[in-house]
């Protein structure tokens, strides 16, 4: 029988434009798929057969598009691969009520095909160039209807403090489509149809759709969806402009920034953590600047500007005494203490920049500022980072035990970015078992056990 496809033209020259081997973009599409929480089998022989013609299955294209795009440092489509149409346009929508129930529908109705979206490094920098006067002319012409007061917002906010709790004890994943559907059966419709006293109350009902909205951002990621809470990061910038276009948009800016770093992908972090400083300079606290000030030196860091990092490291420092007193706002409070996420962050950067020791020392001082029962998983978290810190120094039996005191802050929490410190510490305790480390081997078994959960 002849075989009548036809070689794939479009994907052969976009491979060929990029440079990769068939072996390495096989391997950097199962890299993206694997971000997304997918494994794939993808080989050089399955890229070789959609050269030829064939056609990859299931949510391969949109990987292997990702895959390209990142090589190539461009948007690069499914469709411009003539592999089929994008399920998801990767643009702001002009109407964020309308892209809140879109995104609703999705979680509850296509759950598996959008919580499995890629991760778009082409996507980080879409606030740069986004038009919040079309938007803020759609928002304003259909806001109209029964009257919104502070009280309906302070339960919106309520609410928020409540998944976010149960977010610190449980994981990102628990109770995500409840809050998505609380954002557009509640928080959207009020925002649709109300008739605001004022300006300043108009403002507040967006924040807290911006908060509310960074938060099922941050639930996402931290289930390992990363399209998904890309999506939402967006969504809440969006919210953010109509409320507070200074303070609130740099924070919603900064979350897409800690994303992205947290992926390994720096490319256009700089440019937007810049841009959120510039943005807050002179219009926020002092508090929430350092915590600004200190996302772009781990941009800078992770990019390997090391004398920049250095410099605002420093600058987020001054920031921190310059403030002590200051009251932030509470999108920046969300956060937890300041001076303990400047201190972790600070660590995260050093750490980048090969410092072990002097990482170590931040990330004791931002465990000592999150007080024993409160922010349950970030002290899990930190300990971690201590461990990682102690452990390149050759300090392997401490390691294993604030490793130890890791694990008993991660049971019961169902997080990937946890499952990712369990395979990172299951690695590191089997080393050191065979060296004879003591504890190490048991340690090992627990960490096996509890990554099974």
């Amino acid at each position: 029988m002849t075989d009548k496809r036809q070689r794939n033209q479009q994907l052969a020259a976009a491979i060929e434009e990029s440079g990769y081997t068939y072996e390495a973009l096989a391997k950097a599409t199962r890299a993206v798929a694997a971000e997304s929480g997918e494994l794939l089998r993808t080989s050089r022989s399955a890229v070789h057969y959609w050269v030829a013609g064939g056609t990859p299955t299931g949510r391969a294209p949109g990987y292997l598009a990702e895959a390209l795009g990142r090589k190539l440092q461009r948007k690069v489509t499914v469709a411009e691969l003539a592999l089929g149409c994008d399920p998801v346009e990767e643009t702001m929508h002009p109407d964020p009520l309308a892209a809140a129930a879109d995104l609703r529908r999705l979680i509850v109705h296509r759950r598996r095909d959008f919580l499995a979206l890629a991760f778009s490094t082409a996507a980080v920098a879409l606030p740069l160039t986004y038009d919040h006067q079309a938007a803020a002319a759609v928002l304003r012409a259909v806001a109209n209807g029964r009257r919104i007061g502070a009280g309906e917002l302070e339960t919106v906010r309520q609410f928020t403090e409540m998944f976010r709790t149960a977010d610190e004890r449980h994981g990102g994943g628990h109770g995500l489509a409840a809050i998505t559907t609380y954002l557009d059966d509640v928080v959207t419709p009020m925002l649709h149809a109300g008739a605001f006293p004022n300006e300043e109350i108009r403002a507040s009902a967006f924040g807290a759709a911006a908060e509310l909205t960074t938060l099922i951002g941050w639930k996402c990621h931290d289930a390992g969806r990363e399209g998904a809470a890309q999506k939402f990061y967006l969504l809440a910038y969006q919210f953010a402009c109509e409320g507070d276009p200074t303070g609130h948009t740099a924070w919603t800016m900064r979350a897409l920034v800690h994303q992205a770093l947290d992926l390994k992908h720096p490319a256009g972090c700089v440019g937007l953590a810049q841009a959120a400083v510039e943005r807050a300079r002179g219009k926020v606290d002092r508090q929430t600047e350092a915590l600004l000030l200190i996302t772009a030196a781990r941009a800078h860091g992770a990019d390997g500007d090391r004398v920049t990092a250095a410099k605002l490291i420093l600058a987020a420092e001054d920031a921190m005494l310059a403030g002590g007193a200051d009251t932030i706002p509470a999108y920046a409070a969300a956060a937890g203490p300041a001076a303990a996420t400047v201190a972790s962050h600070t660590g995260r950067t050093l750490t980048e920049m090969g410092d072990n020791k002097a990482a170590e020392r931040h990330y004791r001082t931002a465990l000592d500022n999150r007080r024993p029962g409160t922010y349950h998983r970030l002290r899990g978290t930190t300990l971690a980072n201590i461990a990682k810190a102690v452990a390149a120094q050759g300090r392997y039996e401490e390691a294993v035990g604030l490793w130890s005191q890791s694990l008993d802050l991660m049971e019961g929490v169902a997080s990937r970015r946890n499952r990712a410190e369990l395979d990172t510490m299951h690695s590191a305790l089997g080393l050191y078992a065979r060296r004879g480390v003591r504890g190490a081997a048991e340690l090992a078994s627990r960490a096996v056990l509890l990554r099974a959960e």
